[in-house]
């Protein structure tokens, strides 16, 4: 199996109401099939209800309806006020910040946030991580 990433689907519980929040951060999504997807870099974000994608996952009941889901998804930006205007706008898009913006231990800058239905976003400058002109990131590897 190669190391890529191709989708993240998060079950949300109004997919119309995720779709705005999103797009108020600035992202435009297409709706395909009762799902909104996003391009994101080189990969797709896609939305689809929660008890539609846990029954499609095989569960009977959706697992993760009592709290944090553990799942974290992270942006990774080029500077430190990138990553408080991205949490400015998800704030006024409804989002609950978590964590505000500061420093990290590794010599970061980052913020956390949740959206809608609970999904943890971490927005981090990490001073050790190239992004990309096409905005993929180069792990030091």
């Amino acid at each position: 199996m190669e190391q890529r990433v191709s989708l993240i689907t998060l079950g949300v519980a109004d997919v119309p109401a995720a779709r705005a929040f999103y797009e108020g951060l600035g992202w435009q999504g297409k709706e395909v099939e009762e799902t909104v997807f996003f391009q994101a870099g080189g990969f797709g974000f896609v939305l689809w209800g929660r008890e539609k994608l846990s029954a499609d996952s095989g569960f009977d009941q959706d697992p993760g309806s009592d709290g944090f889901g553990g799942v974290s998804l992270a942006h990774n930006v080029r500077t430190r006020e990138e990553v408080d205007a991205i949490v400015t706008a998800a704030e006024a898009a409804g989002a609950t910040v978590t964590k505000p913006p500061g420093e990290t231990f590794y010599g970061g800058y980052a913020a956390c946030f949740t959206d809608l239905d609970g999904h943890v976003w971490e927005v981090a400058h990490n001073p050790g991580f190239a992004i990309e002109e096409d905005g993929s990131l180069r792990l030091p590897l």
